[in-house]
């Protein structure tokens, strides 16, 4: 008897895909898109809140450790603020900002973390397996976190508007009029956190459309007899529906997760997330050699992730910025706005406390906040490399082929290349070892495919990624310097030096 997904979650599961369906087909009708965002040149008198961030799942987090600091945060969310059951996976240290900005104790980032294992596997068809330790190891409670972290930010003072939704906002000379379904707001700044799908990205990009998305379909089930160690990226079918299959696993507080995943374009005839989730319910027995039927299965997960080659977003607006999956500061081959969120968190703390201080806050002044970052735009090579096009003929072991070739060159290399790779962290260093070491014959075969523009404008970041690498160094040695600067003048001294450390992957 074939299996059957339960019905509400092939109900949600047909919402989801339509959107993407609508995606591929470019069914975005500009005339249609709201303008949410308007201006005029008159002030405002009395503000409500300094800064007002639409958007709580990972939007709570910059509201507190703004309110902590003594401004006044409001957070607008437009149901019920809480996480979702599913882990968030991530590593041990990349959680050490939540201590250092006193938004956790050690004890409540015990509690918050509910599974821990060693070590993870990284395997290719056909081709080479690895094991690494302390990588995306760590699985997160989001909602007791989510639940901590907004007791702290009520504690603090914060305002949290659940069930209120955002409909658009006026940029005036001083500020931003935030209008919602229930009330009208005034507030200094407008930080956007609503995620891929933000109305106010949408009227932005204007219908552009993304150059990369990541399917991704998934579970969490019990049953499981194997479930002491997990999977970074697997692969164990070579390249199927124009798509390569990678696989992830983790242990789960209820179960074990596995996840599905492809790195596509948005081409008309790419797969549908409803036969995506088909393929793997196929070949989810082979994978991790049990029975469909021996599953308890929890829940399902399904989304697409898209991106967009230029990111992060610098909006036209003053006063309105974005940040996580809004911006699009998270690497093209990541689908996780949480890990991105709390790397750079304490730069975003930082950052927004400087230009309030100043009042450093036009479109100019915040796009430093979200600046360009080469190691990020680098990763666009290595999505393309591990997607193929629509009509390309491709070998069908092509991708699993470079991907044991360079891992294997970078485990050779050590911990100290693999790991930063693994955690989206890409640096000059270990880039510049790890490319003259890679077969060429694995590399050449892909240039048709990548093509020359691409090719030339990754040259351009790779240079970047090592000029920036220098100067960071440079701006740590000038910072005595800066005390006989004005306010601005060293808001601007800091998100330059910010944007080369982060930029160069040195965080």
């Amino acid at each position: 008897m074939a299996f059957s997904l339960p019905e509400d979650v092939q109900t949600r599961l047909s919402i989801v895909d339509k959107m993407w369906y609508n995606l591929r087909l470019d069914r975005t009708d500009i005339n249609d898109i709201n303008a949410v965002i308007t201006t005029n040149q008159e002030k405002i008198i009395n503000f409500d809140f300094d800064v007002i961030i639409c958007g709580g799942t990972l939007g709570i987090f910059l509201a507190t450790t703004l309110q902590k600091k003594g401004y006044k945060i409001a957070v607008i969310e437009k149901g019920i603020l809480q996480g979702r059951e599913q882990e968030w996976n991530i590593s041990r240290h990349e959680l050490h900002c939540l201590l250092e900005l006193e938004l956790l104790t050690e004890q409540e980032l015990e509690e918050i973390i509910f599974t821990e294992y060693n070590p993870a596997r990284v395997s290719f068809y056909q081709g080479y397996e690895l094991w690494v330790k302390d990588v995306l190891n760590v699985g997160v409670s989001p909602k007791l976190l989510i639940a901590k972290i907004q007791e702290k930010f009520l504690q603090s003072g914060g305002i949290v508007l659940e069930n209120t939704a955002f409909n658009n906002a006026i940029v005036q000379e001083n500020g931003v009029i935030v209008n919602t379904d229930k009330q009208s707001l005034n507030t200094r700044l407008l930080i956007d956190s609503m995620g891929h799908f933000s109305p106010i990205i949408k009227q932005h990009r204007q219908g552009q459309k993304p150059e990369g998305v990541c399917l991704v379909v998934g579970s969490c089930g019990k049953g499981f007899t194997n479930n002491e160690t997990g999977d970074l990226i697997a692969s164990f079918t070579p390249i199927q529906n124009q798509c390569q299959y990678f696989w992830e696993a983790f242990p789960a507080k209820d179960g074990r997760t596995t996840y599905l995943f492809s790195y596509v374009d948005a081409h008309p005839d790419r797969i549908s997330l409803t036969e995506f989730m088909a393929e793997y319910l196929r070949l989810l027995p082979e994978y991790q050699q049990i029975e469909l039927e021996s599953i308890d299965f929890q829940r399902f997960l399904f989304g697409f992730f898209p991106a967009y080659r230029q990111s992060p977003v610098n909006l036209t607006w003053d006063r309105i910025l974005a940040v996580g999956d809004s911006s699009g500061s998270q690497s093209p081959v990541s689908f996780g706005g949480f890990g991105s969120m709390m790397r750079h968190l304490s730069r975003l703390t930082n950052s927004i406390e400087s230009a309030l201080q100043c009042d450093s806050l036009t479109s100019k002044d915040l796009a430093l906040i979200q600046p360009y970052q080469p190691n990020i735009s680098v990763t666009w090579l290595f999505q393309k490399t591990m997607s193929v096009g629509i009509d390309t003929q491709a070998n069908p072991n092509q991708i699993n082929d470079l991907m044991s070739g360079v891992f294997a060159v970078m485990d050779k290399l050590g911990d100290d290349v693999l790991k930063p790779f693994l955690q989206d962290v890409v640096q000059f260093s270990g880039l510049s070892k790890t490319l003259p070491l890679v077969n060429p014959t694995l590399v050449l075969p892909l240039l048709p495919q990548v093509g020359l523009p691409i090719l030339l404008d990754w040259l351009k970041h790779y240079a970047n990624l090592g000029i920036y690498s220098g100067l960071y160094p440079l701006a740590k040695t000038l910072q005595p310097l800066t005390k006989n600067l004005t306010p601005q003048q060293k808001y601007y001294f800091d998100r330059w030096r910010d944007m080369w450390q982060y930029g160069a992957g040195f965080k």
